[in-house]
This record gives C-alpha cells, sequence and structure tokens, in this order.
C-alpha cells in the first residue's frame, strides 16, 4: 500500500475477499461438526453425516458471503475507487465528529 491512507481499490481487492469467505465457510464448517458431535465418540454413520452437513453448511456460507461482499461493492461509486481513505466512510463530509476533540466538538454539551 501507498502512503499513510489506503486507497477503496487496495481495501476491496479480490483476493482478499474471497480468503474473507473462505474463513467465513471454514468457520461454519467446524461449528457444524462441532455441534454434530463429529469429534466424539459417536457412530461411523453419524459423523460421516456430520461431514457432509458440514461441507453444504461451510458451502453455503461461502457462496452467501461472496454474493453479500459483491452486492455491498456495488454501493461504492466508482469515482471514490482511487479516493483516500482517512475517515469514517459513513460520515457526512460537512459534519464535524462531535466525539473528536481536535475539531472543538463535544459529544456531551449540545449545539445550537
Amino acid at each position: 500500500m501507498s502512503g499513510e491512507h489506503p486507497t477503496r481499490r487496495e481495501i476491496m481487492r479480490p483476493v482478499q475477499l474471497l480468503g474473507l469467505a473462505f474463513v467465513a465457510a471454514v468457520f461454519s464448517g467446524v461449528i457444524t461438526l462441532v455441534s454434530m458431535g463429529a469429534f466424539q465418540s459417536i457412530p461411523r454413520e453419524d459423523a460421516e453425516r456430520a461431514v457432509v452437513v458440514a461441507l453444504i453448511v461451510a458451502g453455503i456460507a461461502f457462496i452467501a458471503t461472496l454474493v453479500i461482499i459483491a452486492l455491498l461493492m456495488l454501493a461504492v461509486d466508482p469515482a471514490q475507487v482511487t479516493k483516500r481513505v482517512d475517515r469514517p466512510v459513513l460520515y457526512p463530509e460537512d459534519t464535524e465528529n462531535p466525539d473528536d476533540p481536535a475539531s472543538g466538538g463535544s459529544a456531551a454539551a449540545p449545539r445550537h
């Protein structure tokens, strides 16, 4: 990354997004295996069934994560992809952060 603040393009790299989806899939698969008792002394048929269900859940989580991330990326204006991110993204540009002491605002005292 160049500079102190990353650009939106640097934040939304496809390999990182695929990695995030893969981590979500592995997490959901492991949670499914643990909740179905695959690591306990259960009959072989039940353990095989737990592995199959965990693979299905992991696949669904992988696909759902990719679709959700893709839909969220559609909300970003393409002109802003190369801009530097140096403040919270959802804050309006003309308002000051009331919690920031450098801006002179105070969260306790309302402004009139």
